[in-house]
């Protein structure tokens, strides 16, 4: 028997299934259901989740007026704040309040999100569904709006150094999403979810050796300062976030295929979008001229 074959179970076909598919629940996460989310159980929900947000961010989002009236929009954001996300939080409430919840409009997860037990099932009639490209097209092609952050887990783990960087690591699938669904995308840019922890490194290295991208998906073990835990790794347990102020702005709506050629070019495009976000990154973040907790 070799090694591998003892990993899963030796040669017992039922133990070996059951250890495929453990394997596979971990990097795919919830199933995607788009009829899970619930327009009412969010209007239940906004009044208190508004409170939160407006007393413990002093969240401020501008430009929801440059979002079209109708139609199925691909919002891009980067993302900060670590497994909290304080940003798309407050996006979402700020988007289901501005144009009401019966007009859908989902976000895109990773898979230990979708899948964490309480998290995970308040998170869906939320509409937040598992992040894969085909469960995204399904949701525009319905109609509906998506909300993604291409830098993911590298981006929203960031070092605090790095707190006012776009970090899409690359990642350029929203714009093939966009092109072939032909919806525009419409960036949102955020400021201080870096400021609501103190990160320190994102562990990418030791990351590859572990193989966590092979077993969750993950391409980092970062490393932060964060209550409760003061020294926290990996934080897979979350934290709970310094207030600090959390601003957002909306830019005007970028159509990728009248832009950029159809097919587009996608690096032109990437290097277009990422650059319009940095730009309006740098102008938040020197606004910001008192301490993070002010």
């Amino acid at each position: 028997m070799t090694a591998r074959q003892q990993r899963r179970g030796g040669t017992n076909p039922e133990v070996a299934h059951r250890h495929i598919q453990a394997r596979r629940a971990l990097i795919s996460g919830a199933a995607a259901d788009l009829d899970a989310r619930d327009p009412e159980f969010i209007r239940s929900q906004l009044p208190v989740m508004w409170l939160v947000a407006t007393i413990y961010f002093r969240a401020e989002v501008r430009g929801f007026d440059r979002i079209p009236d109708d139609g199925p929009v691909l919002f891009v954001g980067n993302h900060s704040g670590g497994n909290m996300t304080p940003d798309s939080i407050v996006f979402m409430l700020g988007f289901n309040t501005y144009f009401g919840t019966e007009r859908p409009v989902y976000a895109l997860a990773h898979a230990m999100v979708t899948q964490a037990p309480v998290v995970g099932k308040l998170g869906r009639k939320w509409g937040i569904i598992t992040a894969d490209p085909t469960i995204g097209k399904r949701a525009l092609r319905r109609g509906a709006s998506v909300l993604v952050y291409p830098g993911g887990d590298v981006e929203t783990h960031r070092p605090w150094t790095a707190r006012n960087q776009i970090r899409f690591d690359g990642r350029k699938g929203f714009l093939k999403l966009a092109a072939e669904t032909g919806v525009p995308i419409v960036p949102v840019v955020s400021v201080g979810g870096q400021e609501t922890f103190l990160p320190l490194t994102d562990g990418r290295r030791l990351a590859k050796r572990l193989r966590l991208a092979q077993l969750g998906r993950l391409k980092i073990l970062p490393v932060s300062l964060a209550l409760p835990w003061g020294l926290n790794v990996g934080d897979l347990l979350g934290h709970i976030p310094f207030p600090a102020k959390i601003t957002q702005e909306i830019r005007q709506p970028i159509d990728v295929r009248a832009r950029f050629g159809s097919p587009p070019d996608i690096d032109e495009a990437y290097d277009y979008v990422t650059t319009r976000m940095k730009e309006t990154l740098t102008a938040l973040a020197a606004e910001r001229v008192l301490p993070p907790l002010l």
